[in-house]
């Protein structure tokens, strides 16, 4: 038995749909900039945008820790004015693994759920104007909502519609079909960077639209066939 010199970290986890057994987290990968109306609002040239399927995703993690669950009153973070929405797709990873080929990254996904990457707005613009990384604009406390996720093994994803409300109002609304890289794509390509593991979630992008958030809001996230996410925002 291990005797550790300082509590034991808790395991971080997340609600599986329609069963009391959770899904433990490993790392949280995201990707920027995956649905090419949200790059162009976000500043990237026409050029630039026509040219990103020959490149890579713009990949970034958030630690375990930033996760928030569906229901969640979300603590509006410190050193902000500029707290943004941002509805995505995500995968749950059941295994993992370096190099992982297109046709066989399917078969390592465990589920689906809804999912919202908030973001420090003014921070990140300020950390590209200087050239840095975007990581304090990113990760922060409760920095990633996730509903329950849809246990859907080594199955495609939907391939419905994403949106998202806030106070019932529609501020985000896309097909995932409108993704620059697809789920077996970005697990592929991420895998060349990283060795996947189970309990991995990947948040895969959002559509145009994102906004900032005020105390107060209450926001709604649905993504086709899967459960809808939920939160609110509190001072």
């Amino acid at each position: 038995m291990s005797i550790w010199v300082i509590p034991e970290v808790e395991i971080v986890s997340a609600e599986v749909f329609g069963t009391k057994a959770r899904f433990p987290v490993h790392r949280i990968y995201c990707v920027g900039r995956n649905y090419a109306d949200h790059a162009r609002e976000m500043g990237m040239s026409e050029q630039d945008i026509a040219k990103q399927r020959e490149g890579t995703p713009t990949f970034f993690m958030k630690p375990a820790s930033a996760l928030s669950q569906t229901g969640a009153a979300v603590r509006y973070p410190s050193a902000t004015n500029s707290l943004h929405f941002e509805a995505e797709l995500v995968v749950a990873l059941r295994s993992g693994g370096k190099d992982i080929s297109v046709e066989s990254a399917l078969s390592h996904v465990y589920g689906y759920a809804a999912g919202n990457d908030l973001t420090r707005r003014d921070l990140q613009a300020a950390c590209k104007k200087a050239g840095l990384p975007w990581d304090i604009a990113k990760v922060f406390e409760q920095a990633a909502v996730l509903a329950p996720i849809a246990p859907m093994p080594g199955q495609a994803p939907p391939v419905g519609e994403i949106a998202l409300w806030v106070n019932d109002v529609r501020r985000q609304h896309a097909t995932l079909a409108q993704m620059v890289w697809p789920v077996a794509e970005i697990i592929s390509l991420l895998s060349g960077f990283f060795t996947l593991r189970a309990g991995d979630l990947i948040y895969t992008g959002t559509p145009a639209g994102v906004d900032a958030l005020l105390p107060g809001d209450q926001v709604r996230i649905a993504v086709e066939r899967l459960p809808e996410l939920h939160h609110s925002v509190v001072d």
